[in-house]
């Protein structure tokens, strides 16, 4: 039992650091002066989820997802 909760710590970490360097690829929010005048509708704006932009937020939607049920695992046993 201890070898597979060394398995599981080690994706756990390995899925931090993946974690970390996707959201810090990510581009910020803010749309600048481009918003105001309505620049914000351009193409890239309206396919953004088939983008590289959309494809890291949806991986770090995933990502997520699975650090906080390795990171509840790793707690339950812990306790158990």
């Amino acid at each position: 039992m201890e070898i597979a909760r060394m398995i599981v710590m080690i994706i756990f970490i390995i899925l931090s650091i993946a974690l970390t360097v996707i959201v810090l690829m990510q581009e910020g929010k803010s749309a600048g002066l481009g918003a105001i005048a309505g620049a914000a509708d351009t193409y890239w704006g309206k396919n953004k989820g088939r983008s590289m932009e959309g494809m890291l937020v949806k991986l770090t939607r995933v990502f997520l997802a699975l650090f906080l049920i390795i990171a509840a695992i790793l707690c339950i046993a812990r306790f158990a």
